[in-house]
């Protein structure tokens, strides 16, 4: 992961940083997400193993530094900057919500406590990995929810943005409730079980639909799964009953798929394959599939693909990284930003939850004081790890519990009212006076 892979002001920035004489002060900065989607009542934080990844190996090539130089950004830079820059390592502390933990609006899921220069460097990796995640996590707990019981296995590879979002959007719908992905490497990096048999190009190959699903029996055996609709669904049905065992079942991916679910049914029944399944795929999400099941589908699973992958209706989360305070020697300065619709909260936080409402406190506040559960955790101490961080399949199941504990209104696919987030007493004290301090000093530079 190269540290270049971040927006060029978070480098002219580090260069101001630097030619200030601000290397000795220590940065905190708050990663949150300022709004809900629309359709969402809660997100599902993901995203920490790779934040996590790149903060210890944080640090600039020698070919990244010469780039650097060469451009105008930095004519007037100090040469000694590009020195720190090539000793530079991720020395900081981090403290996030555990993989799999909803959260709400203007939580914070990680908080990032190091030296200006390096808690700035990191923002824009940060902001996009948890993100990315965090919002292909939070659609498969949707999914899942309209599933009802009933497998999901996300399939978009191919329509995500990237090979790489990609591999990560299987891992992160795998968090959210998934029972799998189509992606081998991220079955392979993630431990993830893998999906998938043939495609209609592999019907259209053979001479015959005939001889395809005879080749496909050969080679799978058990898991055959027969794509039944490359020419005519009810006949590929029943070619495919006709083969009979062994069989996991057949895929349905054009058409009405209510009526033609229900045909398929009754015709794998007739030949007494009733414990073969029907698996669903075609440009479903959330409410198609509910829509299906309450209309009397016959699906046993689902893929989901293209809407999950790019989380289509909510492709992008209004997450920022936003200082909170910031450190020098003894002097500890509260920051915020007051401005309309973006304003924040100054100081660092700590998320309480309770079973009915959670509740934002300052981070220096006596944990005594409350009894709900404590979400930030630390995870990295002067910039070395603190433990091993968990397999994706621990985080799968610390998700489904934690999403589980909800109250059960939250897991409506439609939008419910928001869940309660309580700003405690002394954090807004503390915003009001420094709003009152910046009022002071803007009142006092006018003319």
């Amino acid at each position: 992961m190269s540290a270049l892979n971040t927006d060029i002001y978070e480098l002219t920035m580090a260069a101001g940083y630097f030619a200030a004489g601000k290397t000795e002060e220590i940065a905190t900065f708050e990663l949150s997400v300022r709004r809900l989607p629309d359709s969402r009542n809660f997100l599902l934080a993901t995203g920490l193993q790779q934040a996590v990844e790149y903060l210890l190996s944080l640090q600039f090539e020698a070919e990244e530094l010469s780039y650097l130089k060469s451009l105008a950004h930095f004519n007037n830079a100090p040469p000694e900057f590009f020195d720190s820059l090539a000793r530079l390592r991720f020395t900081g502390d981090l403290y996030a919500v555990p993989e799999g933990t909803p959260v709400f609006p203007n939580e914070p899921i990680a908080i990032v406590r190091a030296p200006l220069v390096e808690a700035q460097l990191v923002e824009t990796f940060l902001l996009s990995t948890f993100a990315f995640q965090t919002s292909i996590a939070s659609k498969a707990v949707r999914c899942v929810a309209a599933a009802e019981g009933r497998g999901i296995v996300e399939f978009g590879s191919r329509r995500a943005h990237s090979p790489e979002a990609g591999v990560l959007a299987g891992r992160a719908a795998y968090i959210g409730g998934c029972t799998g992905t189509s992606n081998a490497l991220a079955g392979m990096k993630f431990g993830i079980p893998v999906f998938g048999t043939a495609a209609h190009s592999w019907t259209m190959s053979f001479p015959s639909e005939e001889e395809a699903f005879r080749r496909l029996q050969n080679l799978l055996g058990e898991s055959t799964v027969f794509l039944v609709d490359t020419y005519n669904t009810i006949e590929g049905t029943r070619l495919a009953a006709r083969f009979g065992r062994p069989l996991w079942g057949v895929r349905l991916d054009s058409g009405d798929l209510l009526s033609l679910s229900q045909a398929v049914r009754r015709i794998l029944d007739d030949a007494g394959l009733t414990d073969a399944k029907i698996f669903a795929t075609s440009d479903l999400d959330e409410h198609r599939i509910a829509e299906l099941l309450a209309r009397g589908a016959c699906f046993d699973a689902f893929g989901v693909g293209t809407q999950l992958a790019t989380s289509a209706d909510a492709p992008a989360l209004p997450a920022v990284y936003k200082l909170v305070e910031i450190r020098r020697g003894a002097e500890l300065q509260y920051t915020a930003k007051f401005s309309d619709e973006k304003a924040t909260l100054p100081g660092a936080k700590q998320v309480y939850r309770y079973p009915d409402h959670d509740l934002l406190v300052l981070a220096s506040e006596c944990n005594s004081t409350y009894k709900g559960q404590p979400l930030l955790r630390p995870v990295l101490s002067q910039g070395e790890l603190l433990e091993p961080l968990p397999s994706t399949e621990r985080i799968r199941s610390f998700a489904q519990s934690a999403v589980a504990a909800l109250p059960p209104e939250l897991h409506n696919i439609t939008r419910v009212p928001a869940h309660p987030v309580v700003i405690g007493p002394a954090l807004l004290d503390l915003t009001d006076n420094l709003r009152t301090i910046h009022s002071a000093r803007t009142e006092a530079t006018l003319p």
